[in-house]
């Protein structure tokens, strides 16, 4: 049976076409005159993923359309057996190229018989949003909203994004229109927009809502932690703490996550003597501090270099018989290296963790392998990012390679060691490079006089709707310039004008 949005997604046009770029390949690499082997290269011998397969067809610079058209035409593509794991796979490599997601997504409802996850959907409308993509994502909204296939979570991720782009009275009313999406307004939806409102510092305008909504949609503590957490990131901390009165006069006990709000806020404000009188009087409300309170000062007393200080906390912890859980040992993990303390870290990676029955996650080999690369052991740190493969308890993701990156840069490995890296992230994890890579890349290739490449990047990050910063640009012209390549230069400063 052929899906309502499918329909939809035949009949109508979306958007507009125009260039987009796919993550950074070997292909590129080769166009770039950097060292890129043939033989490193996907033999047409050795078998290849469904994924992989797809992610071949999807041209470089293509509108959505375009994209649609290429994997439509393709037989190998159409004998691809869909499933909603390799749709899910798909958009999340196109995560930060929303012409490839959407063509993506408009075959996969092509297909005869695969229906869209609401997971798919969502992911659709949260790429858009994203990417400022606003009236495409209410376009899109709308022709779900038809399709009758529109959830709470979608809405959630729509009012996020409206509000994340400065437009929280769009958030607003789409929860106004709330009934014309089958769904109700509730203490549930309500807090999902006061938490929009909040996290995009319009407490006050959520405190309106609220005010409005308050005599048919009765409130509840989530509703007050979502106050504090907003009076909080104002810095108006008094309100904060009037708002743990408040609750109370509507029969709301504080929680843990109430006061661990207000110890966060202490935290960034580094006064730590105001976090220890918190705890005490958590103790004394019978609410003690647990695993994500004693983690947040842990990891507030690791930014500011106060290491000996994080690891105090931890064994105060230890001895309230508080249970650790897999983002303490992390905090753990990064004060002790930081501290200098790498046999004690890798004690904690390799004995401590297994023996408490908690499994690393990508944060925790992410940790391990910043601590490797600060300390200059770069090939511990590769040994386990292959373990890591190996073992496949969890999954590298960008940050994994962000130490590997900039250790290339400082050790001059900038040729085949770099080139390997990018090709493993999106050959071999189809992972899409985020603008914080692309800066990266692009200050160490200027730096390592590798302009063209670094040029070809900026190309890409453009053409992804990525906005590079200034100082980026700035270095860029300045490397161009230098090395006598004119035209490029003078294209970059014609961006440059633009910002």
């Amino acid at each position: 049976m052929i899906s309502p949005l499918r329909h939809c997604l035949r009949l109508t046009c979306l958007f507009d076409s125009s260039f987009s770029s796919a993550f950074y390949c070997s292909s590129s690499l080769a166009s770039a005159g950097i060292d890129c082997p043939e033989k490193r290269c996907v033999d047409d011998s050795t078998p290849r993923s469904d994924i992989d397969l797809l992610l071949e067809k999807v041209r470089v610079g293509g509108s959505h359309d375009e994209v649609l058209q290429s994997l439509s035409q393709d037989a190998v593509c159409n004998s691809v057996q869909l499933s909603h794991d390799l749709v899910a796979g798909l958009l999340h490599r196109f995560r930060d190229d929303w012409r490839s997601a959407l063509g993506v997504f408009k075959w996969a409802s092509s297909r005869s018989g695969y229906e869209h996850s609401s997971e798919s959907y969502d992911t659709m409308v949260d790429i858009l949003g994203k990417l400022k993509q606003m009236d495409q994502m209410r376009v899109f909204l709308d022709d779900m909203k038809r399709c009758h296939v529109v959830t709470l979570s979608t809405i959630g991720k729509v009012m996020r994004r409206f509000a994340g782009a400065g437009q929280w009275e769009e958030a607003v009313r789409i929860f106004d229109e709330l009934g014309s999406f089958g769904l109700e307004k509730n203490t549930e939806s309500m807090n999902l927009l006061l938490d929009t409102l909040c996290k995009e510092r319009k407490v006050e305008q959520a405190r309106a809502v609220f005010l409005e909504l308050k005599s048919h949609v009765p409130p509840n503590a989530n509703t007050f932690n979502i106050f504090i957490n907003g009076w909080c990131r104002l810095n108006r901390v008094d309100e904060a703490y009037w708002t743990i009165q408040e609750m109370k006069g509507y029969g709301c006990r504080p929680c843990i996550i109430s006061y661990s709000t207000l110890v966060l806020f202490h935290c960034r404000q580094n006064q730590f003597d105001k976090v220890y009188e918190l705890f005490d009087e958590m103790v004394k409300q019978g609410c003690p501090p647990n695993v994500v309170t004693y983690t947040t000062v842990m990891s507030s007393l690791a930014k500011l270099e106060r290491f000996g200080e994080a690891i105090e906390v931890a064994r105060k912890m230890d001895s309230t018989g508080c249970k650790p859980d897999v983002l303490f040992y992390n905090s753990l993990i990064h004060s002790l290296g930081r501290a200098g303390k790498v046999k004690e870290a890798i004690e904690v990676f390799e004995v401590e963790m297994r023996n408490n029955g908690i499994s690393p996650n990508t944060s925790t080999y992410n940790t391990m392998i910043a601590m490797f690369c600060h300390q200059g052991q770069e090939q511990k740190a590769l040994n386990l990012l292959k373990a890591m493969e190996r073992l496949k308890l969890c999954k590298p993701d960008v940050q994994t390679y962000f130490p590997l990156l900039k250790s290339c840069f400082k050790t001059g490995k900038v040729g085949t060691s770099l080139s390997t890296l990018l090709d493993d992230m999106a050959i071999k994890h189809h992972l899409s490079l985020d603008a914080s890579a692309y800066t990266l890349l692009i200050h160490g290739l200027c730096r390592a006089n590798r302009c063209e490449w670094a040029y070809r990047l900026f190309e890409e990050m453009i053409a992804k709707d990525m906005t590079p910063r200034y100082r980026t640009c700035l270095l860029l012209w300045k490397e161009l310039e230098q090395q006598l390549m004119y035209e490029s230069a003078q294209k970059v400063a014609a961006y440059m004008e633009k910002l």
